[in-house]
């Protein structure tokens, strides 16, 4: 029976063990389902909350300040948001930033996108860190009306990621080229002119900025679907093929990426993938992925490179990992997690073929793996001479 909690919140989040919790909502009314993760990044939410990685997702915000630089367009990820929701502890307030063109919750609002504010994340964050990450209902009522016995029976039904492909609902219709480099003061995005390297880019819900920091290394990109074939690929010519990060359970993707995949690597050119595209070679290559307890979010991770010897901050988005212990011979674990040891990367170690697990293109989060992007090119410029 619908009834109005005390004190007359606007929003619901009720998880699938029965807990509700009970706040103001913000951004779009109405209510949706989805797993629940969190995210420790201090900024970059309007990235973080278009990062297709995101899909099926409500987003719990640990830093308390969301929503205080505005929004702008020039730093969506995608068209549109892609995670369903987002949680914060406190109300944004008004915007103040030089940049700022609106304010989140009217972004939110406009784009369909459900937002609950006064909640204690801190509570929320150990309670996925506990018992993993937990599937919830989330609702935006004005006048405070919330059938809760529904909502944790609709957090009950929801079925997971686990098996689930996201990669179709996020990928890009049709191919399209892409020449846009990073942002820089005071012009803004400026234009490849004189690319060097022509790349494949395999889009499984890529970030622009990651084609972006591509354009940048001297690339000439040419976009793909999710589903596109290796002949589709290599009917380009390209000098080298990159794998995007995206969505989803990688093992429900990989059904047909993996054999794509394994058809471009017989080519012999360099091949770099990101996230998703990094769980994928590594299935393609024949190791195992698994799925975390709450997965790693945030721009403030650990990761050292065992080539080097050095430890990378690293911007991070994923809920499944590679199985190092899985991993055949020949492939290399290149990169591992400070905070749990879980693989962070991989090469082939008579190939140019390598991934990372984290975002390097730092958006948002810090700029220590912006060299990957250079490295891809060197093998590009190797495999030229």
């Amino acid at each position: 029976m619908a009834h109005k909690a005390p004190s007359h919140p606007t929003a619901c989040l009720a998880l699938a063990d029965g807990t509700l919790f009970y706040g103001r909502g913000f951004g779009a009314t109405g209510d949706t389902i989805a797993e629940l993760c969190f995210n420790t990044a201090m900024t970059g939410y309007q990235e973080i909350m278009t990062d297709p990685s995101y899909a099926g997702q409500v987003v719990t915000f640990t830093f308390p300040h969301i929503g205080n630089t505005g929004v702008t367009p020039e730093d969506d990820e995608t068209a549109d948001p892609v995670a369903a929701g987002m949680v914060v502890k406190w109300d944004p307030t008004e915007p103040s930033n030089w940049r700022s063109a609106g304010t989140l919750s009217d972004w939110l609002a406009a784009r369909g996108r459900i937002a609950i504010g006064g909640i204690d994340t801190r509570r929320l964050t150990r309670a996925i860190r506990q018992q993993g990450a937990p599937h919830v209902a989330l609702a935006h009522d004005p006048d405070g009306n919330f059938d809760t016995a529904a909502l944790v029976a609709k957090a009950r039904a929801f079925s997971g990621l686990e098996g689930v492909d996201l990669a179709k609902e996020v990928t890009c219709a049709q191919s399209y080229r892409w020449n846009e480099m990073r942002w820089a003061w005071p012009d803004g995005y400026a234009r490849q002119e004189a690319p060097k390297y022509k790349v494949v880019a395999v889009d499984f819900g890529a970030k622009r900025n990651i084609l972006r920091c591509l354009a940048s290394a001297g690339c000439d990109v040419t976009v793909l679907p999710a589903t596109a074939t290796a002949e589709d690929v290599l009917a380009h010519n390209p000098d080298g093929v990159f794998l995007s990060n995206g969505p989803g359970d990688p093992a429900a993707t990989g059904a047909y990426a993996v054999p794509m995949i394994k058809d471009v690597l017989k080519a012999d050119i360099p091949v770099f993938g990101i996230c998703l595209g990094h769980q994928m070679l590594a299935l393609a290559l024949g190791a195992k992925t698994v799925k975390m307890n709450h997965g790693h979010h945030g721009a403030n991770h650990p990761v050292k490179d065992h080539d080097t010897g050095k430890v990378e901050i690293t911007s991070m988005n994923h809920g499944f990992a590679v199985d190092a212990q899985t991993l055949p011979a020949g492939v290399v674990e290149s990169h591992v997690s400070l905070f749990d040891g879980s693989n962070c990367g991989i090469r082939l170690a008579d190939k140019p073929v390598f991934s990372v697990q984290h975002h390097p293109e730092a958006s948002p989060g810090p700029q220590d793996s912006f060299y990957l992007f250079e490295k891809f090119a060197a093998y590009m410029a190797a495999q030229a001479a």
